[in-house]
């Protein structure tokens, strides 16, 4: 199982990992914390303090087109908030 997804990359995340060393992953359902803390520190070479985890809720959709209203679902996923120990740190923009 691939643990994690993809690294969450917006202004509110980029503000929490700049003043208190957190960062967020959209991670698999099934993966509780243990396994998100030992994926995260094998893949970025890094000491995990905590993991928070939250399940975000899919959300309705709906747009305007020529044709009339088109209404959809966003899907649900797992987010995890990870604290690094002092000292850490994630570069998500290195390989760019």
């Amino acid at each position: 199982m691939n643990v994690i997804i993809k690294p969450i990359v917006t202004e509110k995340m980029t503000a929490l990992s700049e003043k208190y060393n957190r960062y967020g992953f959209v991670v698999d359902r099934r993966a509780d914390k243990l396994q998100i803390k030992k994926a995260v520190e094998d893949m970025y070479g890094v000491k995990v303090d905590s993991v928070n985890t939250l399940i975000q809720r899919g959300k309705d959709t709906s747009r305007y087109t020529k044709a009339g209203m088109i209404k959809g679902k966003k899907s649900s996923f797992k987010k995890a908030i990870v604290q690094l120990k002092e000292g850490d740190q994630i570069d998500f923009y290195s390989g760019i």
